[in-house]
């Protein structure tokens, strides 16, 4: 590990160039025989401390999943046509999008006007971008792996329900609603004092179930997709994976515990969260895992303030974190500064970054990581050491042009480079 911005070895030199190009992606090896342990059918044991190199490629292909479904959005933020994923073009080939989702918020702020808009005095002012007081806001998507050579190699047909995080104010403003609720709604006798019965936070649970005007809500489409798939594809082997980043690692959560009831004999379902926050309370993280076997894998980097959020751990009847954690530290990349703040600590593309180069607990970053970190110094530059951001333009790397592209995918890392 580099302990200079500007003293490099010419190892490191090397690794530099390495990480500022465009390198394949790792091997994709056959996990037919062992795809429900990969899946977490035993809480991903022996298979994270040290980072197992195929679910290492596994999780990072999630990852894209959702980073794809940020970029798509912000695309085009206003558009709301339940025929959306049709135009879809998913970093993983093999997966095939078969329907948008869409999160509504229970609450109404028409005449709303975010703090970092311009003030209605000024004469430059313009009016604030519709989508973000929008109640109804297209999340995510449900795809399909629809490659026999992959479903080959993986050991079933995977179907795969990706979700971003917050972009809007009603979803922050959704997000601030902790009061924990029952998540299967009000017992006729009263459930809200009962210590037993599953809740979660309030906010959460609108953004689940509140229909939109013209689409259902987040619970119905999804529920509703996946059991056309499984008729779709009965009598193969399925797995559900329901993956997300932030407020969407959060919703992944009610996701899977709706899919895994949702059929007399519901495929497998696994959560893969990135950064995600707590969701509710200890008899709904019991009913998850124990009650409805579903494998929860929370990837947490330590210094992300939202994955300790809301609610005080371990409090009477407050919140529990579920599932298995892998741990990551941001001052274990060699790329990214010791004072790196807040918002790189909870970025997705730092997650993955992370992730691409843990090896294990005490271990260096992996000097062999191959996700290029172009993405990286777009999002989180300020973030990145000054002669990782030095090299890029001795390199030449376009940050203008990366920047006005948003990063246009020419493979599953997304590097963009100009001509040296």
């Amino acid at each position: 590990m580099m302990t200079s911005d500007e003293n490099m070895s010419p190892r490191s030199l090397t690794h530099l160039q390495r990480l500022l190009s465009s390198p394949r992606p790792s091997p994709r090896n056959s996990i037919a025989s062992r795809w429900r342990h990969y899946h977490g059918a035993a809480g991903w044991e022996g298979l994270l401390d040290p980072l197992d190199e195929n679910l290492r490629r596994e999780l990072l292909r999630y990852g894209d999943l959702v980073q794809y479904a940020y970029n798509a959005f912000h695309s085009l933020p206003d558009a709301s046509s339940p025929s959306r994923h049709l135009s879809l073009l998913l970093p993983d080939r093999s997966y095939r999008p078969t329907r948008s989702l869409f999160a509504t918020s229970s609450l109404s702020l028409p005449n709303a006007v975010p703090p970092w808009a311009p003030s209605s005095a000024s004469a430059d002012s313009s009016p604030s971008p519709s989508w973000l007081t929008q109640r109804t806001s297209w999340i995510g998507y449900v795809a399909v792996c629809d490659s026999d050579r992959e479903v080959a190699r993986m050991g079933r047909r995977d179907i795969v329900v990706v979700l971003r995080g917050t972009a809007t104010c009603l979803e922050w403003a959704e997000n601030l609603r902790t009061s924990l609720v029952p998540v299967d709604g009000e017992a006729p006798g009263g459930s809200a004092g009962d210590p037993s019965a599953p809740k979660v936070a309030r906010g959460f649970l609108n953004l689940y179930k509140t229909p939109g005007e013209r689409v259902p809500s987040l619970s119905d489409a999804v529920v509703g997709e996946v059991r056309r798939l499984m008729d779709v594809y009965k009598g193969e082997e399925l797995s559900v994976t329901v993956v997300g980043h932030s407020l969407g690692a959060a919703l992944a959560l009610l996701v899977a515990d709706e899919l895994s009831a949702c059929a007399p004999r519901a495929p497998p379902v696994a959560v893969v969260s990135f950064g995600g926050p707590r969701v509710g309370n200890r008899a709904f993280a019991e009913r998850l895992e124990r009650s409805r076997g579903v494998g929860v894998l929370r990837i947490v980097n330590a210094g992300d303030v939202v994955t300790r959020v809301p609610g005080l751990p371990h409090a009477r009847n407050g919140y529990e974190h579920v599932g298995t954690e892998l741990r990551l530290h941001t001052s274990d990349s060699p790329c990214l500064r010791p004072s790196a703040g807040p918002a790189c600590s909870h970025d997705l593309e730092s997650y993955l970054h992370l992730v691409d180069g843990f090896a294990g607990t005490g271990r260096p970053f992996r000097p062999d990581a191959r996700r290029c970190i172009v993405r990286l110094l777009q999002l989180q530059r300020a973030s990145v050491r000054a002669s990782y951001v030095k090299r890029a333009f001795e390199l030449g790397i376009d940050r203008k042009a990366t920047a006005a592209t948003g990063l246009s995918r020419s493979d599953s890392y997304g590097c963009v480079l100009s001509p040296s």
